[in-house]
């Protein structure tokens, strides 16, 4: 989708990390899952990314042979 969105995932896989971490160094077990689901949520919306972009190259390969380019 575009440099936004990667950037976004990335500052929330590292903001997950980060509650990970955390947890585990204060032994508080939600943060470290808290931690965990934001990562998860990144690597989500990471592969709804590339499977959009997946679909976009597809039409617009379609709209090229249509076009005769």
């Amino acid at each position: 989708m575009g440099l936004t969105d990667d950037a976004r995932n990335k500052a929330d896989d590292l903001k997950g990390r980060a509650k990970e971490a955390a947890g585990a160094a204060t032994d508080d077990q939600d943060l470290k899952n808290e931690g965990k689901a934001d990562q998860g949520l990144a690597e989500a919306r990471s592969k709804v990314t590339e499977a959009a972009d997946k679909v976009k190259d597809g039409i617009d390969s379609v709209k090229d042979k249509l076009t005769g380019r």
